[in-house]
């Protein structure tokens, strides 16, 4: 059955509201207050922030709608006609904890047309721990390798792949957190419709809240010193400079007139850069930065 992009947009819609209500009961304080806008180009969407909870200090899940003539640089980038129109919606959720225990977590499922026959839908999902635990990354790998394996046993691998050359960053020399999965512009192919590739996103999309509460009741608890806090701080810097400098999802609300209040809301109330620092030798802080690179296989 075709899929069109109203029955697109209403799902993410059910899925925002899914989240919100699930964070809110597993964080057992915190309350999402919703953010409405308009977008004068065409759109809109629904912005909702979570802070000072029991166990998350900001986080934000987002919907957005929006369409119009499609800006300049994604003409030159398609090859698409001057003329062409544009469609894109999706749900963008970013939070961090309080805890320095607990990973700061981040999914975006999405969905991009343009006149003229162009259709695909991205996203991912990935983990940034201010200390990395082994346990909690296999977990995190394992509920992922099983959602994507429902639907092509290839998917894992490769966009694991994908997360870990994406989530990179390159004036550091180190990978953001430690992956997950990351996808774009799967379109309909010779193996799969646009109803496959569909169904998949929704799979992702529903697997966020079994995957990160569990996290969240797994180390809420877990006590934590001056030194971890201030660590936590750093930590949340790189992920600054990741998405600020790097990240698409960034840039193209930024380039497509979107709501800068909304876009930036992946960025934490406090981080810090102190400058030069290091690590202690044989530290939990010099553990967690040998974990930040590519290609560690966190599902054995």
């Amino acid at each position: 059955m075709p899929i069109g992009k109203e029955v697109i947009s209403e799902w993410f819609k059910g899925l925002q509201d899914r989240i919100c209500s699930g964070l809110e009961e597993a964080d057992g304080k915190g309350v999402f207050k919703e953010d409405q806008w308009d977008r004068v180009q065409g759109g809109g969407g629904r912005t909702r922030i979570i802070q000072n909870g029991n166990v998350i200090e900001k986080g934000g899940v987002n919907f957005s709608a929006v369409f119009g003539k499609a800006p300049e640089f994604l003409i030159n980038q398609l090859k698409a006609d001057e003329n062409a129109q544009f469609f894109a919606t999706g749900v963008s959720i970013v939070i961090h904890p309080s805890n320095p225990h607990v990973p700061i977590i981040h999914m975006n499922v999405r969905y991009f047309e343009m006149s003229g026959g162009i259709a695909w839908f991205g996203g991912g999902i990935d983990l940034t721990p201010h200390y990395v635990k082994q346990k909690d990354g296999e977990f995190f790998h394992q509920q992922l390798k099983v959602a994507c394996d429902k639907h092509d046993l290839e998917y894992y691998p490769e966009f694991k792949k994908w997360a870990d050359n994406y989530f990179f960053i390159k004036h550091r020399q180190e990978t953001r957190g430690i992956g997950g999965i990351f996808f774009d512009q799967l379109k309909s192919s010779e193996k799969y419709s646009l109803e496959d590739r569909w169904k998949f996103v929704q799979e992702i999309g529903d697997s966020f809240l079994p995957i990160y509460t569990e996290l969240m009741k797994r180390n809420r608890s877990s006590v934590f010193t001056d030194n971890e806090k201030q660590w936590q701080l750093l930590r949340r810097g790189r992920y600054v400079e990741f998405n600020l400098v790097y990240d698409r999802g960034t840039k193209f609300g930024l380039e497509t007139d979107g709501r800068t209040e909304s876009i930036l809301m992946s960025l934490p109330n406090l981080a810090a850069w102190e400058y030069n620092f290091k690590v202690e030798l044989d530290s939990p802080e010099q553990q967690t930065l040998g974990l930040l690179k590519k290609g560690i296989d966190w599902v054995k």
